[in-house]
């Protein structure tokens, strides 16, 4: 896992460059002349997060409806939905659920343009797509996935941009910007603080993660991590949702993981994180600055709150890693859990 955790600053130069970029705008232009009336994403676990970063992307960015799809609706209810003039885009590291391959069969069946985003172009979900893309990962060792969870969004920022631009291409101050990206990626994972925090975590029985907008994903991908390498019960919320009951659970003995960025998304926090610290809640920020009200900070770089998620969660695959370490478990291994997972 440490090792998956290292080559992430190396998959976001390979993806900008070469072949995986070629591919991506060669999507992207397709879609763009397409032009969709509305986005439907499915994926499951890691991937599913990937696809909600891309759903906030989407109609951010494009303007344009997004749908979360349950798969069950298909392939255990026999569901057959109109698809026709839809963008039906399956993201899987593995592309081995047949869940979700049969998503992507169903839509084409019914009109809708297909595209799989997955880290084995050979894959069924890959052979049964129109369109693919390689997030050209490589080869992942861990059970628990890190670096193919940073190239599925790095993937889908570059394939919704590239859409924005009409063409597939990425106008050339986008470029600039995102040629930092492995730079900034290294300087976030060089910090040892998730190294500190998870002595502190240690004997921690439950914990929250929280965020909103583009940081929403953030949270959930973290919650995810921390229970599969260290069994520890993480829910993981929106900062809105936070609100509207479930803050009443926290205290001094639950801790808060609250991902604030720049932007929107960042700033509404300012408050989720006020009231926190009313309650004497232990929170820890993940972003760039120090937020009124929070105990402690994992410190990432300051960048476009677009990009934040390629960061923020560095350092918290970091703090899966140690804090399952100082648990005494095998975050290589999780019990129970195989590499791919296939459902029906």
């Amino acid at each position: 896992m440490a090792a998956d955790i290292a080559e992430q600053p190396g998959g976001y130069a390979r993806l900008l460059e070469g072949e995986p970029a070629k591919a991506i705008a060669a999507a992207a232009a397709r879609v763009a002349e397409q032009r969709p009336r509305h986005v439907i994403f499915v994926g499951r676990g890691t991937s599913d997060h990937a696809a909600l970063y891309a759903a906030y992307l989407t109609e951010i960015r494009l303007g344009i409806p997004v749908g979360l799809a349950s798969p069950s609706a298909i392939t255990l209810y026999g569901a057959r939905p109109d698809l026709k003039d839809a963008l039906v885009v399956g993201v899987s590291q593995s592309g081995g659920s047949p869940d979700l391959t049969e998503v992507l069969k169903v839509a084409r069946e019914s009109g809708a343009l297909t595209l799989a985003v997955t880290n084995n172009p050979g894959s069924t979900l890959a052979q049964t797509a129109e369109l693919s893309v390689d997030v050209a990962a490589g080869h992942e060792r861990a059970v628990a996935a890190t670096k193919t969870y940073t190239a599925e969004l790095f993937a889908l920022l570059l394939l919704v941009e590239g859409i924005r631009n009409g063409d597939g291409t990425l106008p050339a101050e986008e470029r600039t910007a995102l040629a930092e990206l492995p730079r900034l990626a290294e300087q976030a994972l060089a910090d040892r603080g998730a190294d500190e925090l998870a002595q502190r975590y240690r004997f921690a029985s439950r914990l929250v993660t929280t965020g909103r907008g583009y940081a929403y994903p953030t949270a959930r991908e973290t919650a995810l991590k921390l229970m599969e390498t260290s069994y520890l019960p993480a829910l993981a919320f929106s900062g809105a949702d936070l609100l509207h009951g479930p803050l009443a659970m926290t205290d001094p003995d639950v801790p808060v993981l609250a991902v604030v960025g720049a932007g929107p998304g960042g700033a509404s926090m300012a408050d989720v994180v006020a009231r926190l610290g009313e309650r004497r809640a232990d929170v820890v920020t993940v972003g760039a600055t120090d937020i009124p009200g929070a105990a402690g900070r994992l410190a990432v770089p300051a960048v476009d709150e677009r990009y934040a998620p390629l960061l923020d969660i560095l350092p918290l695959q970091r703090l899966a890693l140690a804090l399952a370490l100082a648990r005494g478990e095998d975050p290589d291994a999780p019990r129970g859990l195989k590499k791919v997972t296939s459902t029906l």
